[in-house]
């Protein structure tokens, strides 16, 4: 048991800097009187207590982390954390351990489904923490403990690797994993922080314009109102938000090379970005165009509007809507969840199978399609001008089974429990994508409250699954593991 207690030592200190990250919504309910703030005052005493005991019983391990406890140690923070996160729901809104358990893991998963209602009426600090929790998942509290706790004497490689999305995790920034991790939490508030002031001067409040920039860039929609943005039915604020979710949809890691050198080049020579834009760009245009053809909307330009917000949001993973997009043709919405499969960036705070796995799946069938007729050819698969090494190629095709099989898997187990396929198929997707809302029973008009005690269980795992990208997950399950 001995050799988990460095494990232990690193994530009572993330937890006693998480609950810090309360008293930001205590200060905020003291300061309006909106009747939350012994909430915040107990969860932060729990989860500060927690924590600081977890660290004195193993202060003395100091050893730095292996391999094996870097992905203990992601599965602990995405599968724990969520417990702490959703005290305050618990305490002062009296929901359920399992639904508190739900709304916490699709805030930090930057999922975006909830399951609460008559948001427009709760506390400001509560749709703060739901704000603040996607936020902070976002870019992921590991990274943000790379940059940190080092200067505990804790090291934050092994961690980062096992945390870092997409294929590509050996790539590095910075000379030092600390650099790294600080650079890009720069960059991501610094874009936040132009989010919040482009929002409020799109005519969103000072609190909406928080709330909603901490969401866009976290790319999971919780919103504090229950239409979404329905509620103000803006195009402005529909074209300011959109920028950001593209923005958020790209690799940081690139946009931390392109403000660093002063130079567009970084995007030029990211295989991801043309073909992200590309596909959503097209989606968009072909979607309002079936929209205006079918009669849902009598003009174009109408058709368009709705057609870029609805469909750059599902497709960013982000899940905000703009109307009920569930009444649209069927195929729409169909198109919508299927792009959040694969549209978005690795390095970016989107879900999905990332962007660089479908070109590089693209990329292999296309070559066995080309070996059929030419069993001799010698054609790698390349990534611009690099091949893709065996390795990483042979990664990505289990990465793809084991994509495939979670959902058909998970998706047959929610019909079991009753849910008709369409509702059960879209919420097991809408979740291991860390999108948000499915079709159905589902739908952007309503939340998964509807889910029984099990079906929420079930998405809430699809949700740490996705997080996690399969593999960071199924290795801590495997007996192997455990052994010395």
């Amino acid at each position: 048991m001995e050799r988990y207690y460095p494990v232990v030592r690193v994530f009572g200190v993330l937890l006693m800097g998480f609950a810090l990250a309360m008293l930001v919504p205590l200060v905020v309910s003291w300061s309006l009187h909106d009747g939350a703030e012994s909430a915040y005052d107990e969860a932060f005493l729990l989860t500060f207590g927690t924590g600081a005991t977890l660290w004195w019983a193993a202060r003395r391990e100091k050893r730095e982390l292996k391999v094996r406890d870097g992905f203990l140690m992601v599965v602990m923070v995405w599968s724990l954390l969520p417990v702490f996160a959703g005290l305050p729901l618990i305490l002062h809104l009296g929901v359920s351990f399992t639904d508190a358990y739900f709304e916490a893991m699709s805030g930090l998963t930057t999922t975006g489904s909830t399951v609460l209602s008559n948001l427009d009426t709760l506390p400001l600090s509560i749709n703060l923490w739901r704000g603040m929790m996607v936020w902070l998942g976002g870019m992921g509290l590991i990274v943000l403990a790379v940059a940190v706790l080092p200067l505990l004497g804790i090291g934050g490689r092994q961690m980062f690797k096992a945390e870092t999305p997409g294929p590509m995790k050996d790539s590095q920034l910075t000379p030092r994993m600390t650099q790294t991790a600080k650079g890009l939490w720069a960059v991501y508030a610094g874009v936040t922080v132009l989010c919040i002031f482009s929002l409020r001067w799109a005519g969103m409040s000072w609190f909406d314009a928080v709330m909603h920039a901490f969401t866009t860039m976290g790319l999971g929609g919780f919103s504090s109102h229950d239409a979404s943005f329905g509620y103000w039915n803006s195009p402005l604020i529909e074209a300011v938000t959109i920028v950001f979710m593209l923005a958020a949809g790209m690799n940081f890691a690139t946009m931390f090379l392109a403000l660093h050198g002063r130079s567009f080049q970084p995007y030029l020579r990211d295989p991801e970005a043309r073909w992200f834009l590309g596909v959503t760009f097209a989606s968009v245009l072909g979607i309002a165009i079936y929209l205006w053809a079918m009669g849902t909307y009598p003009e174009f330009m109408t058709a368009l509007r709705h057609s870029a917000f609805n469909v750059v949001s599902i497709a960013t993973t982000t899940g905000y809507a703009s109307v009920d997009y569930n009444l649209w043709p069927f195929f729409a919405p169909l198109w919508m969840l299927f792009l959040c499969s694969f549209v978005t960036s690795a390095g970016s705070t989107g879900g999905g199978i990332k962007m660089i796995r479908a070109i590089i799946l693209y990329k292999q069938v296309y070559r066995e399609l080309l070996r059929a007729m030419h069993p001799n050819i010698a054609w790698p698969v390349r990534i611009g001008d690099n091949p893709v090494p065996h390795n990483i190629l042979f990664a990505v095709l289990a990465f793809g089974f084991m994509y495939m099989a979670s959902i058909v898997s998970l998706t047959l187990l929610m019909s079991l429990s009753g849910l008709d396929i369409v509702t059960a198929f879209s919420a097991v997707v809408a979740s291991i994508n860390n999108t948000g809302p499915g079709l159905n029973q589902v739908g952007p008009a309503t939340t998964y409250e509807i889910l029984t005690d099990f079906q929420t269980w079930v998405c809430s795992f699809a949700m740490l699954l996705g997080r996690l990208e399969i593999f960071t997950l199924l290795v801590v399950l495997t007996p192997a593991f455990w052994r010395r």
